[in-house]
């Protein structure tokens, strides 16, 4: 409890600047940012002074309107890759509501984007999940600071500290998804198991079990009200769901560790399909990297067999059978096989990191 209320002071002490032209946008931002207590918060009509603020007031997450004299929204978020280092996350707030300018804030440097006029509680929820990445991601390049400064001394706390920001942030997407967290502790060792099977390396095994708990940390950029949806998503709701990849991409964008880059690798590649019918790429084959592909039998498996808001659990002998149909068009054959050779140890790994108690993974079970 302790260290989640400084976790919460830490972000409500954070820099949040606003930038936009209509003066009354900026005082009722202003308004609801006081009244949940943020402490740090600056504000412009000017859109020039965007990048100077930025720069002298690290300023860790941007309030951005699109359509504004002298610089548009979008010009103003190319400006600011001119900053050396840590560039703050963006939050695009724009009447501009139709599909092209979502998507155009959204390839640029913004990692959400909110209509106006827009609903408070959401607004905030937001704000505040942004400022959790801000704060992660801070938090891993001081560490990375440490490790330039005594590097035998911190490698192994700087592993650790890394693996705890990996597992924390991945249960913050799962928790957002309506989950306990356990789902990503069964797929992330379920996918090692896949990946000891198919030859794959100690080390690289290791890298695979702590870098796919962030196989969906992009559900952060996801709406609420699509993303525990209890009923089926629209065409367009399912175009903003599958943005989830590109945003945990962008979200691990810029450190260069190999638990890192494997993460990214890993939320980009694990909705691909071996038969290039999946997203966001439509990779086919090995040009899916193979992380990427066991991650996705891994992730399905236990997604399956577990219970969600929108569907009741599939018996593992179901799960196993589509599995098996979709070797070859969903999953990489080769690994299929690796999976199903170790389905007995997967059934250990579901029954000792179970949902509840008595819940007997055996159940059902063929093969």
């Amino acid at each position: 409890m302790e260290s989640r209320s400084k976790a919460l002071n830490d972000i409500k002490s954070m820099n949040i600047l606003i930038v936009d032209d209509e003066a009354a946008n900026i005082r009722l931002l202003e308004t609801l940012l006081d009244f949940d207590d943020y402490q740090n918060v600056l504000s412009t009509q000017d859109p020039r002074e965007t990048l100077s603020l930025c720069k002298d007031h690290a300023i860790d997450i941007l309030l951005l309107d699109i359509n504004m004299p002298h610089m548009s929204g979008h010009e103003v978020m190319e400006q600011l890759h001119e900053i050396e280092g840590d560039k703050p996350v963006v939050l695009v707030l724009s009447a501009e509501v139709e599909r092209k300018h979502r998507y155009m804030a959204l390839d640029s440097l913004a990692l959400d984007f909110v209509a106006k006029p827009f609903d408070t509680h959401e607004l905030l929820s937001r704000i505040r999940n942004l400022l959790e990445v801000r704060r992660a991601q801070n938090y891993m390049h001081n560490q990375n600071k440490l490790l330039e400064a005594e590097v035998t001394k911190r490698t192994y706390e700087l592993h650790n500290s890394r693996l705890e920001v990996v597992r924390s942030l991945g249960r913050a997407a799962e928790y957002r998804d309506n989950e306990t967290g356990l789902h990503i502790i069964r797929m992330s060792k379920i996918a090692a198991l896949i990946g000891e099977a198919s030859g794959m390396s100690k080390a690289n095994c290791d890298l695979l079990l702590n870098a796919a708990p962030m196989h969906d940390i992009g559900k952060i950029g996801i709406p609420d009200q699509i993303l525990q949806k209890p009923g089926k998503l629209t065409a367009e709701e399912w175009e903003i769901m599958k943005g989830h990849s590109q945003i945990g991409a962008e979200i691990l964008e810029g450190d260069e560790s190999s638990l890192l880059l494997c993460a990214k690798e890993i939320c980009l590649t694990h909705h691909e399909k071996w038969n290039g019918s999946g997203y966001p790429h439509g990779l086919a084959g090995e040009e899916i990297p193979v992380m990427g592909r066991i991650t996705a039998l891994a992730d399905v498996f236990d997604a399956l067999t577990s219970v969600r808001p929108y569907k009741k659990a599939w018996s593992v002998a179901d799960t196993l059978e589509l599995i098996r149909n979709e070797s070859g068009k969903h999953f990489d054959p080769v690994l299929t096989g690796h999976f199903m050779s170790v389905v007995p140890e997967i059934i250990d790994i579901m029954g000792e990191y179970s949902e509840s108690e008595g819940e007997d993974p055996l159940k059902e079970a063929a093969f």
